[in-house]
């Protein structure tokens, strides 16, 4: 896969499809692979469909600096502008989302339209997880911690258990994907230490492109009544909840999420 040079990284990216640009901008430990495969096939039979990976995940460098959510969002910026991507559409997933307002605060004129996945508007005003949940991801920080563990824990997280026990061949194969490039457990401790002191409440109103928020009802990760919070302070936001989901809802729903997308951008 190529990688191109973005400030103090060298950001690895795959451009799949043709037409308007729509950017893909992972969460917390994920990175290219951690894409649904039926999402990703959909958008790019009408859009160019951007994927990266995150600095500290996948391919991508990961400097042993301090990371912030402003941080991920130049890096953002900065491929677009290498990829010659004036504009575009952003789909942010969890820590994605965060990076995604970021990005349409701080580069208005780079977002056409503007959709959050199973995020939050950061520290002051956000539901947070349960304790429980808090602690297996904090557990993921130890050096000690074995891919195969953190991926696992990750997973028991971000899809419920319904879906898990259904469905064990998707869940083989996701585990494998987060498997191929896995994140270390120092990196991890930077990404979910940017996420955690980030927050974007009071410039929510600020947010002039046309926004999608979506949330599943069984997100245990990032919970459901964060996405109220995002679209009551963003103006003109459009809410959707899925009833049945989990935190990952690409994977969880993938036909409704894709047809929610295009209808959303077109």
């Amino acid at each position: 896969m190529p990688k191109v040079k973005c400030g103090d990284i060298n950001v690895c990216y795959e451009v799949r499809g043709k037409g308007f640009p729509v950017v893909m901008i992972m969460g917390l430990s994920g990175n290219m692979d951690s894409w649904d495969p039926r999402l990703i096939e959909g958008l790019s039979e009408k859009y160019s469909t951007v994927l990266f990976d995150n600095r500290g995940a996948g391919r991508t460098d990961a400097p042993k600096v301090d990371y912030s959510i402003k941080m991920f969002a130049d890096d953002t910026a900065r491929l677009m502008d290498n990829l010659k991507i004036q504009r575009a559409h952003v789909f942010g997933i969890s820590m994605g989302g965060a990076i995604a307002q970021e990005l349409t605060l701080s580069y208005p004129q780079k977002v056409e339209k503007l959709v959050l996945c199973s995020s939050n508007c950061g520290i002051s005003k956000s539901v947070p997880a349960s304790p429980k949940v808090m602690s297996v991801m904090m557990s993921c920080m130890s050096p000690a911690a074995k891919p195969e563990d953190m991926v696992s824990k990750m997973v028991s997280l971000a899809f419920t258990e319904e879906f898990i026990k259904s469905n064990s061949d998707i869940i083989k194969q996701r585990i494998e994907r987060a498997l191929t490039v896995p994140i270390a457990p120092d990196a991890f401790r930077r990404q979910l230490m940017a996420a955690s002191v980030w927050d974007s409440y009071a410039r929510l109103p600020m947010i002039k492109a046309p926004t999608l928020v979506m949330a599943g009802k069984k997100d245990i990760l990032v919970p459901p009544e964060n996405a109220r919070i995002l679209a009551d302070r963003i103006p003109g936001a459009k809410l959707i909840y899925f009833e049945e989901s989990g935190h990952l809802l690409p994977s969880h729903e993938p036909d409704r999420v894709l047809s929610t997308l295009l209808q959303f951008f077109a």
